[in-house]
């Protein structure tokens, strides 16, 4: 039988090349699991004792130095220590300068008048930075209900094999990664510092404002105030976390056509007149300046608006 060297040389060439991507596919999923892991741990390599650590820890979270909301706007405070988002307040005040000045050049080039610069500053300046700190909390609160139930089970096997509370929690902090890594990382370096186990978990439900981890945070509550088996407490709750998890999921398929449904309808006009004003500018270009088609189109914007917020509640539940 006559093997084809051309055909034999291409397959080698492949599983040549395959293999070469799936090891660098390995390593680069590597370093990134290690560099999650490791985050506070570099931390704590910059600092010189377990009260600079917990201190630093807490000013890149955007909290106070005794680990409390900075005065001010709270719900801003919220959103900066629950989006995970390293605080460090130069930079971000040069990304919010950079923003409002891109804010500004666009609303000018889209509108055409220099009326539009404060609208497109205030719009890049603020509402960019909010939009961004609200879709990584949106990203943090997913990964915190996933990775919460296998915390919870480390804790347990720990309990059961005979280590501490404290040994528990640091366990977890030490090999999971970000971001229950870093909050239970948090919390064992303040149990460490000095705090109890209620207040460490206390500060975990108020860095994280998630349900589930309120959850956890009043099991533990109940635990120290009444007694009772607290290994059995956490099998539980790492039970009822599966389970609203894949309630959430459940209502989330449920919900699926009303959330395509709205998109569809939402994104329906606007790509209709974009296509309308490249195929034929003339169509709405003549008529465009008259108030009673802005008025039109103002109106046509606030009822689009109306029916978001409609749809949205019907399709958003929360348990």
């Amino acid at each position: 039988m006559a093997f084809d060297a051309t055909a034999v040389y291409l397959i080698l060439v492949f599983a040549a090349v395959f293999s070469a991507a799936q090891a660098a596919f390995g390593l680069l999923t590597a370093a990134r699991t290690k560099r999650q892991v490791n985050q506070r741990l570099k931390v704590a390599e910059r600092v010189g004792g377990i009260q600079e650590l917990v201190v630093e820890l807490r000013k890149q979270r955007g909290l106070s130095a005794s680990g409390d909301l900075k005065a001010g706007l709270r719900w801003l405070s919220e959103l900066i220590v629950r989006s995970g988002v390293p605080y460090d307040g130069r930079r971000w005040a040069l990304a919010v300068a950079v923003a409002t000045v891109v804010g500004a050049a666009f609303g000018v080039v889209l509108a055409r008048s220099l009326l539009a610069i404060p609208i497109g500053a205030l719009l890049g300046g603020i509402g960019g930075p909010i939009l961004f700190l609200k879709i990584m909390a949106g990203r943090r609160s997913k990964a915190l209900s996933l990775q919460l139930p296998q915390a919870l089970e480390i804790v347990v096997r720990s309990l059961e094999a005979g280590h501490p509370v404290p040994t528990a929690v640091a366990l977890v902090g030490r090999e999971m990664a970000d971001p229950i890594g870093s909050e239970f990382g948090m919390a064992a370096d303040e149990i460490a510092y000095g705090a109890t186990l209620e207040q460490a978990v206390e500060r975990i439900a108020l860095r994280c404002q998630h349900p589930d981890v309120d959850l956890f945070a009043a099991t533990v509550r109940l635990q120290e105030r009444a007694g009772g088996n607290l290994t059995g407490l956490l099998k539980l709750n790492a039970n009822t976390v599966r389970e609203r998890h894949r309630m959430r999921l459940k209502i989330k398929a449920a919900s699926a056509e009303g959330r395509v449904s709205a998109m569809i309808l939402t994104a329906a006009p606007f790509i209709a007149a974009g296509a309308i004003t490249l195929l034929s500018p003339d169509f709405y270009g003549e008529v465009i300046h008259e108030p009673f088609i802005q008025m039109g189109l103002a109106g046509f914007g606030v009822w689009i608006t109306i029916g978001n917020i409609v749809m949205r509640k019907m399709v958003d539940m929360r348990i």
